[in-house]
């Protein structure tokens, strides 16, 4: 039994070590998971009841017979030991004398392609196996592509299963050369080549005495030598993305997070961004004390020698060397979600701790990952990789992804679901952002609604084809003339010969068609206008976009709810027996979704009123809400 002093050097001793991150990737049934096993059982990182947890289950679902199965250490999911597969990211600590690690083992399967991205997000290694027999696959091309665009700076190729071929030292050179023409072609950093056998343990931590010709280093030495990303980080200019605003009472007042870059003295002049308020560093505050200098890697809470306003996701940097301000910018995205990406819908887009509302828009072309040939494409589907045109709400501080991952890499998440739909790296900012500033204007919004004796804002009427839109619109429209009201009515076939005649009916053609729309209609809201827009608009992700670009209680949402069956018998332009003939493709209600509002301002049920009824619901809603009179 170990003291507890014993267990406490321990860890103190392990929390100054370095730390490695790395992935292992490759084709299916290439030896992921048995080499990490072998890792973690060479360096005596399982405890006795993992180790007669793992005895039982190699004779009970290994594939070894009653040698023990060190894949079962890290397949944990029933489906993965089922198959023999890797499905799901798992993740395995282990450390020797001299170093930390953490890896991540991730799936061969092209269909998980989005699994290994998340676990390459983090690495400084990346270890590529290839089964001997079967040499370099697609797959084995696919993910290292992936690794080069992630940018991870070491790569070691593992050719497996040395012990199937004989420890042929003609299959292993082979092997290399062709993977070495082809790291050149990728731009891969250095490469280095191990042959091993996982299951034998050749080459992974002892020297194989059955490759004498092999005169490299084993992997677990090179593991322990490889110089980790934080050493480079700690020569760049100092960044500290905020994560925590600490104020534990009225006397202290910190900004917590992890230095992602550089290092930080007390005294030293610092910069907050986007703002640009400049400051020096009072205290570098810690869990175990006060320091006079804290480096890349660690958590801390910085005070300043003056009260500036910092929020959580400003990035306080060195004041001399600041990151670049943009909102708009090139960069690559890898798509996670069963839904497309659509250029124009908004997403929302997280770097570090700080959240805006993105778009695509336009996406320039996405990749074939097996031949890297550039595909022209209005979208990306499930596990697709493309490069394209971001534009946030607001200007963010960021590094190019190639300098520093914590300040260049984004997630997007789906507005109405919350689900991670994508992630992706931030080339570089447009020149168009710093060129395009918004005009200030003297005469605005509010002095010309005054004059026009009302409140502007925009009735987005939203329904199927037939539901009655335009009609009731247009009833609305004229009301609202008879009370002198100053009005305008964008209606969805009157816009799309003009504004929108380049547009389709596709999911992302109607995303766009919407995204107009809406920016036309917030422009005629700033001349203090009345707008009405009738159009399907589909999609509750676009209509909140909309709603986001107006103020509070501009936006209001309108659902004539008319049953499919009831707006098809109506049918005034025939267009719903097209779609039943397949004439017309992509058609809302028969092979095209409509997402019908949850929580709309007014609610108009077509089967219980008439269309002149409907309008005087809709007047008089707008006469309670005071928007009939000057603001």
């Amino acid at each position: 039994m170990r003291t507890q002093a014993a267990i406490d050097a321990d860890i103190r001793l392990r929390v100054r070590k370095s730390m490695l991150r790395f992935n292992t990737c490759g084709s299916v049934d290439d030896g992921k998971s048995t080499l990490i096993g072998r890792l973690l059982w060479e360096s005596k990182a399982l405890f006795d009841d993992q180790l007669a947890a793992l005895e039982a289950d190699s004779k009970k679902v290994g594939t070894r017979g009653n040698q023990i199965d060190y894949a079962l250490l890290l397949d944990g999911l029933s489906a993965e030991r089922e198959q023999g597969i890797t499905i799901d990211v798992a993740y395995r600590f282990f450390s020797t004398e001299r170093r930390n690690f953490i890896v991540a083992d991730t799936p061969g399967h092209e269909q998980y392609t989005r699994n290994m991205v998340t676990g390459a997000s983090t690495a400084d290694l990346s270890l590529i196996l290839v089964d001997a027999r079967k040499g370099v696959l697609t797959q084995t091309r696919r993910h290292s592509f992936l690794v080069s665009l992630l940018g991870i700076r070491h790569v070691v190729l593992v050719v497996n299963k040395m012990d199937l071929v004989d420890y042929s030292a003609e299959v292993f050179q082979r092997i290399e050369a062709e993977y070495r023409t082809f790291a050149t072609q990728l731009g891969l950093p250095a490469l280095t080549c191990i042959p091993i056998s996982a299951v034998n343990g050749d080459n992974v931590v002892e020297r194989s005495t059955a490759m004498t010709w092999y005169t490299g280093p084993t992997l677990m030495g090179l593991l322990d030598d490889v110089e980790v990303d934080e050493t480079r980080l700690q020569d760049q200019p100092m960044r500290l993305p905020v994560q925590w605003v600490n104020r534990p009472n009225a006397d202290f007042r910190g900004f917590a997070g992890t230095l992602v870059a550089g290092r930080v003295r007390k005294g030293d002049a610092v910069r907050i961004q986007p703002s640009g308020r400049t400051t020096r560093v009072d205290r570098i505050v810690t869990a175990d004390g006060d320091l006079e200098q804290a480096i890349v890697g660690q958590s801390i809470t910085l005070t300043l020698t003056e009260e500036v306003d910092v929020s959580r996701g400003d990035l306080i940097v060195t004041a001399n060397e600041p990151a670049t301000v943009a909102d708009q910018f090139e960069a690559t995205i890898v798509w996670m979600s069963e839904a497309p990406l659509l250029p124009g819908r908004g997403y929302l887009l997280k770097v570090g701790a700080r959240m805006v509302t993105a778009t695509v828009n336009p996406l320039k072309y996405k990749i074939n990952v097996n031949t890297f040939a550039r595909i022209a494409t209005t979208t990306l589907e499930l596990n697709e990789i493309g490069v394209g045109n971001l534009e946030l709400d607001r200007p963010i501080p960021f590094d190019p992804y190639a300098t520093n991952r914590d300040t260049g890499g984004f997630i997007l998440i789906d507005r109405l679901t919350n689900d991670t739909v994508g992630a992706g790296m931030l080339h570089f900012a447009l020149r168009r952002a710093h060129n395009v500033q918004w005009q200030a204007l003297d005469v605005n919004k509010a002095a010309r609604a005054l004059a026009k004796g009302q409140r502007a804002c925009v009735l987005w009427f939203t329904g199927l084809s037939g539901a009655g839109k335009s009609t009731i619109a247009n009833l609305v429209d004229q009301k609202l003339h008879s009370l002198q009201r100053h009005t305008y009515m964008l209606d969805g076939d009157n816009v799309r010969h003009g504004l929108n005649k380049d547009l389709g009916f596709t999911d992302a053609d109607r995303v766009e068609n919407i995204r107009r729309i809406a920016e036309v209609a917030k422009l005629m809201v700033d001349a203090g206008l009345i707008v009405a827009t009738a159009f399907i608009s589909p999609f509750r992700a676009e209509r909140q976009m909309a709603r986001a670009l107006l103020a509070d209680g501009e936006f209001i949402e309108v659902h004539i709810d008319t049953p499919l069956t009831v707006a098809e018998t109506r049918d005034p332009k025939g267009l719903y027996k097209k779609a039943r003939r397949g004439d017309l493709k992509n058609f809302t209600g028969i092979d095209s979704p409509y997402e019908a509002p949850e929580r709309p301002e007014i609610r108009i049920d077509t089967t219980s009123v008439s269309p002149d009824e409907a309008a005087e619901v809709i007047v008089a809603y707008l006469q309670r809400r005071g928007l009939l009179q000057p603001g």
